[in-house]
């Protein structure tokens, strides 16, 4: 029988490598039109929430005293979806999920403005380091005018202002329900794709897509119950096998090889993070920016 503190390392890595997994699927995808993708993200994303819906509340789940607030956390949410897909295919899979540890980031950032806190001398430390090592990574995009440089850190900016809504909705809102407005309004939104020609896919490449949905659904609540077990302090450092996947897949699949650069701004962004959340948990503040994608 696991403990606590196992369920939540377990449920943890899981969710790191179903969020692995997505990202390699969506990269591979480049054949098909973004706006299908993000409709098998958002309809397929829906089937693992349908059950965690409490029997008594199947006719009026929908139902929420906090509308505006969703609809803000979806916009953002859809922002940063698209971000991350366009940079996973157009940038080496390593860079990717290099610069989007930098999330905390941002959120330190919005922190002070959205939430009023106050950030003292480590917590601005670390977003300059952290600023540093996006800089370092992301340089030879600049140098070169390769703008695609810019989508992950689109998807900081739109993942940081989640975390914050998240922090404010989970005060009344069930999981369940924020997660299924998320995938409900990435399906609504590939609605308007059409004209983009989508393209029949086979059997396999069916099945694929629909795990993009799959994947992304179960990996935001194993990533919940993760949480929900364990102490944040233990699992919280499991994300970052995340770049280990990154740089196996990208080198067996693409044959990507990350560059000094990359593997040395990557170092700078994930000090910085482990600075913030080593300061929150100084703090007693249960703090956690995942990708909830």
């Amino acid at each position: 029988m696991l403990s606590k503190n196992q369920l939540g390392f377990f449920y943890m890595f899981i969710s790191v490598c179903a969020f692995s997994l997505m990202d390699v699927i969506v990269k591979w995808s480049d054949d098909y039109p973004i706006g299908q993708v993000l409709f098998f993200r958002g309809f397929c994303g829906i089937i693992p929430i349908l059950f965690l819906i409490p029997k008594d509340r199947y006719l009026d789940f929908y139902k929420t005293d906090r509308s505006f607030l969703h609809i803000k956390r979806c916009l953002a949410g859809l922002i940063a979806l698209i971000a991350i897909f366009i940079a996973l295919r157009n940038l080496p899979l390593a860079t990717v999920v290099s610069i989007s540890f930098a999330a905390p980031i941002f959120t330190t950032i919005f922190s002070i403005f959205l939430l009023n806190e106050k950030v003292g001398f480590y917590r601005w430390l670390a977003v300059l380091v952290g600023f540093i090592g996006i800089i370092v990574i992301s340089e030879p995009g600049f140098s070169s005018l390769n703008f695609y440089y810019i989508y992950p850190i689109i998807f900081c900016l739109g993942l940081s202002y989640v975390a914050i809504a998240i922090r404010k909705l989970s005060s009344t809102e069930p999981v369940w329900l924020i997660g299924f407005f998320f995938s409900f309004s990435i399906m609504i939104l590939s609605f308007f794709t059409f004209y983009q020609n989508w393209i029949m896919p086979s059997l396999k490449d069916l099945f694929l897509l629909s795990m993009v949905g799959i994947l992304g659904g179960l990996a935001n609540l194993w990533l919940t119950q993760s949480y929900k077990f364990s102490e944040v302090s233990l699992v919280t450092p499991l994300k970052y096998l995340a770049l280990v996947f990154a740089i196996l897949f990208g080198y067996f699949i693409w044959n990507e090889v990350p560059t000094t650069k990359t593997l040395a701004g990557a170092s700078l962004v994930i000090i910085s993070s482990f600075i913030i959340f080593k300061r929150e948990m100084t703090l007693k503040k249960r703090v956690s920016v995942t990708r909830h994608e």
